[in-house]
């Protein structure tokens, strides 16, 4: 019998996250359904910036009402600063809203409009890091971007049970992420680690008999 060796269970764990994310992902505003065409960069770009340091349930009506009243980037650039901050009011963290709406000008001074699709390029806006970057060339652009957050940091520790405590092993999380991160999917495979982290891997008691990479 052959030996596994990485190069043979990598692409088997990306083989097996995505069928289950197939079949279970979360049904979200922001999200387009596994396997269809990419969502509007707008969109997920407005939904990272919600959901830094938020849950889910919070942003889901702040997330409603925004796309609403700025249906578009364009939209958001234009927007009464003040009425900006007065639709944020309640989901804390008040530099997000005001990177919001620079980073919004910014696209639209910079970029024509659109938000472009490299990750190096994402990271030269105002409010975007490197995950936001990573995070809006995976799931709006479809580019091969690793992306980790707390979710997928935890999945990925314990898949490879690596016990060197954070922040010391940001570097070795990020290595593994990549090791598994599939080159078609990229954006389905991230959404699919963190929707296995939220619901599966959880911080306490995670459903380990019902994971589809245990």
């Amino acid at each position: 019998m052959p030996v596994d060796t990485p190069d043979m269970i990598y692409p088997q764990i990306s083989r097996d996250l995505l069928g289950w994310y197939d079949r279970n992902a979360r049904i979200l505003p922001w999200r387009a359904p596994p396997g269809s065409p990419p969502p509007d960069p707008y969109r997920v770009w407005l939904s990272e910036i919600m959901l830094q340091q938020t849950t889910v349930a919070a942003v889901k009506p702040y997330f409603d009402h925004f796309t609403r009243r700025w249906p578009t980037v364009a939209a958001l650039a234009a927007a009464d600063e003040g009425e900006l901050m007065a639709a944020w009011a309640g989901l804390g963290y008040y530099a997000r809203a005001r990177n919001l709406i620079a980073c919004a000008r910014a696209v639209v001074a910079e970029h024509g409009g659109r938000f472009p699709d490299s990750e190096d390029a994402l990271r030269m806006l105002p409010g975007i890091g490197g995950y936001t970057a990573a995070a809006i060339a995976a799931i709006a652009f479809h580019q091969r971007a690793v992306v980790v957050d707390a979710n997928v940091e935890r999945v990925v520790s314990r898949l490879f049970r690596i016990e060197t405590p954070l922040p010391a092993a940001k570097p070795q999380l990020h290595r593994h992420a990549d090791a598994i991160t599939p080159d078609e999917r990229a954006g389905d495979f991230a959404q699919a680690m963190m929707d296995l982290g939220a619901t599966i891997c959880t911080v306490r008691a995670p459903a380990c008999l019902t994971c589809p990479i245990a």
